[in-house]
């Protein structure tokens, strides 16, 4: 994509930031699963720090209805839910696939997503509630989801992970968390270091410092809106001289398999909202507990003092 559409891009996900509005939308189970013939389940975890988690299950398959399934966590990349693992036919869709080959299927969406926006004292409207970053998805979310899954099946958990959904479990297992009720995992585009993205689009966010600037101006919640913002990307990609195709490209990287009938249903469900220290901390190019900018430091601090510690980061095999 062009060096216009990019910007355009950016100045639509970042106006949108400024204008949120109330979420509703269709829970997951009735929009994306039960229409495709298959049972499925709403739960709400809580975390220690009192976010109230939607956590989708899948118990059995279309045909297959053993008992004793093993489970599986299926856990989704940033600016997305779990709508990641639903966006195809069944048999092109993995949480189908593993539902439909004996898995007791279980997606989790993180705190700020459609499904996860609820909490014990705070709204979604309160800056508050936006003050955190992966390391507390590391040390709050995975753990609660992964305890209430243990409790629920009594077993091990298969995970499988997708971008951010990798960086929670490669900085748990550093810390060896959660690693004696997991069984095996597998990581889909794995990510530690984010210096060598080549995607445009989050690049273009990293380098303009777009999350800094977006925190600086008072916005907590980095792309308000969810589906609403979704809509407004669908209105993008109608503008002559755009090709929603490069602008899927250009957020997520070159993509070989998403047809053009997917695209509706894609920017119905992305993006999602996430926190602006996340996307800071995300910018970052080392794997780090968060720190803010030096630049950004400066601004809010009067210091050119980095904040950042570092933590050690590597894959149990």
């Amino acid at each position: 994509m062009d060096y216009t559409s990019t910007t355009l891009l950016l100045a639509v996900l970042l106006l949108a930031s400024a204008v949120a509005d109330d979420i509703s939308h269709d829970s997951l189970c009735k929009s994306m699963v039960e229409t495709k013939g298959y049972i499925c389940e709403e739960h709400k975890v809580t975390t220690k720090d009192g976010y109230i988690l939607g956590v989708q299950r899948i118990p059995v398959g279309r045909t297959s209805k053993m008992a004793n399934r093993p489970p599986v966590l299926l856990q989704h990349g940033i600016l997305m839910d779990a709508a990641t693992w639903l966006f195809n036919s069944p048999n092109k869709s993995l949480a189908f696939i593993l539902a439909d080959n004996g898995f007791d299927v279980w997606m989790g969406n993180n705190r700020g997503t459609i499904s996860s926006r609820g909490h014990t004292s705070l709204s979604a409207n309160d800056p508050a509630y936006w003050d955190w970053t992966w390391e507390q998805l590391v040390s709050d979310d995975l753990p609660a989801m992964y305890d209430y899954i243990h409790n629920q099946t009594r077993q091990k958990l298969y995970y499988v992970g997708h971008s951010l959904g990798t960086l929670l479990a490669l900085a748990s297992f550093s810390q060896e968390k959660l690693v004696n009720m997991t069984k095996s995992a597998a990581l889909l585009c794995p990510i530690a270091y984010t210096g060598q993205v080549t995607s445009m689009f989050p690049r273009a966010i990293a380098n303009t410092f777009l999350a800094d600037g977006t925190y600086l101006l008072g916005l907590r919640e980095f792309i308000a809106g969810g589906s609403a913002v979704g809509k407004l990307l669908e209105g993008v990609c109608h503008l002559p001289l755009i090709d929603c195709s490069n602008l899927v490209s250009t957020i997520a990287g070159p993509n070989c398999c998403i047809k053009p009938s997917t695209y509706d249903v894609f920017l119905d469900h992305a993006p999602q909202s996430t926190s602006t220290k996340n996307m800071i901390h995300l910018s970052q190019s080392k794997p780090l507990n968060f720190g803010y900018s030096a630049k950004l430091n400066f601004l809010l601090f009067k210091t050119m003092y980095s904040l950042n510690i570092k933590i050690n980061l590597y894959v149990h095999v």
